[in-house]
């Protein structure tokens, strides 16, 4: 079972809005000792973002699709979620009382008399349309709830907006309602050193020998170019079960000083 992301909307690749989703989500499972394993970038493309819905559908991961679940014509994701489960959407009961709700505290706000029939009442209750079968996710920021979608396999899909105010309280609720069992489950740790002046195809034999000897443990190289402050450089550390990082880390010291490289650990 792994985490993953899904973000949607022309606006992100396009650059006329920056993604927060990504980030926040790192943060939310990190604060919980989980770790996300992989993101996606889809833009308002019914076909793409279908395609994109069946494949993770059929996985036992934990998925956040954050985007394009409002009432507008850019508005894909309800619809394509339902095809690809091949399943029609249908007005969540508690869906439409929400949004009712919202409807009329914004009208009463307004100091204004509502009709709840009224056609533009009536559109935005598309809103709270989702594939049958599905539970909603409560929004605290405006009540017009999200969804979600579980699968025969484990895997779980959440759906809320890509407003980042909507969103991360959503998300939060996800992780921490139906998720808990999961939080620091599996301890990780990670140690490194900058090498300066590294070369990668010089640290890489040492970086296969230690990955070789601990199961448990990742070998990270992230070099830098440098700037007005730092000369060249590499970080180069381990990450994993903290007992065998401890031991690689050791181990990578003794082979950086057998390769006479000059270094200093880095201070999480």
């Amino acid at each position: 079972m792994a985490f993953g992301i899904i973000i949607i909307g022309d606006e992100i690749l396009s650059g006329k809005r920056t993604d927060k989703h990504l980030a926040k989500i790192i943060e939310l499972l990190s604060e919980r000792g989980l770790t996300l394993s992989w993101a996606e970038y889809v833009g308002d493309d019914p076909v793409r973002i279908t395609d994109t819905l069946r494949r993770t559908f059929n996985t036992s991961d934990i998925v956040f699709c954050c985007g394009g679940i409002g009432a507008t014509p850019d508005d894909h994701t309800r619809q394509c979620a339902a095809d690809a489960l091949h399943l029609p959407l249908a007005l969540h009961p508690e869906a439409k009382k929400k949004i009712q709700e919202r409807i009329l505290e914004m009208a009463n706000e307004a100091g204004k008399e509502i009709d709840l029939n009224a056609p533009d009442n009536l559109h935005r209750l598309k809103m709270g349309e989702f594939p049958v079968g599905s539970e909603i996710i409560p929004n605290a920021f405006n009540k017009i709830p999200g969804f979600l979608w579980r699968n025969a396999v484990g895997g779980v899909h959440y759906f809320v907006p890509g407003f980042p105010v909507m969103a991360e309280p959503m998300m939060t609720w996800a992780l921490d309602t139906q998720h808990s069992d999961l939080f620091h489950l599996i301890a990780r740790t990670e140690k490194s050193v900058i090498v300066y002046d590294g070369i990668e195809s010089t640290l890489t034999p040492l970086m296969v020998a230690i990955e070789s000897e601990f199961q448990t443990v990742k070998v990270f190289s992230l070099p830098s170019v440098g700037d007005g402050n730092r000369r060249r450089h590499i970080e180069l550390g381990v990450k994993g079960e903290p007992a065998a990082v401890e031991q690689a880390y050791v181990q990578m010291l003794a082979g950086l000083d057998a390769l006479h490289q000059e270094y200093v650990a880095v201070v999480n």
